[in-house]
């Protein structure tokens, strides 16, 4: 199963804005992905409530996990948006 280790680079973590982008990509994939903070529980990456209440701020460390002919570019994708601070645009 493909998987991505990213660091939260929005000032506010994964809140607000970022969130909402983020869920709104995910929702997009063709596969089912999941998201963590490193050693955490699983959640449903598409779902802005598991989102909000995975609590990963700036700088922490997510893990994403997808499976399926796609994984791997939508995972890509996901990561991109992660990478970025989103309140400094």
């Amino acid at each position: 199963m493909p998987e991505r280790t990213v660091t939260v680079a929005s000032k506010v973590g994964l809140h607000a804005r970022p969130a909402s982008l983020f869920v709104d990509a995910a929702t997009e994939q063709p596969v089912d992905i999941t998201i963590e903070l490193q050693g955490g529980d699983a959640l449903d990456a598409s779902s802005i409530l598991s989102i909000m209440s995975l609590g990963a701020s700036h700088g922490d460390v997510v893990v994403l996990r997808a499976e399926g002919a796609e994984a791997d570019d939508s995972l890509d994708r996901l990561v991109k948006i992660l990478e970025t601070d989103h309140d400094a645009e």
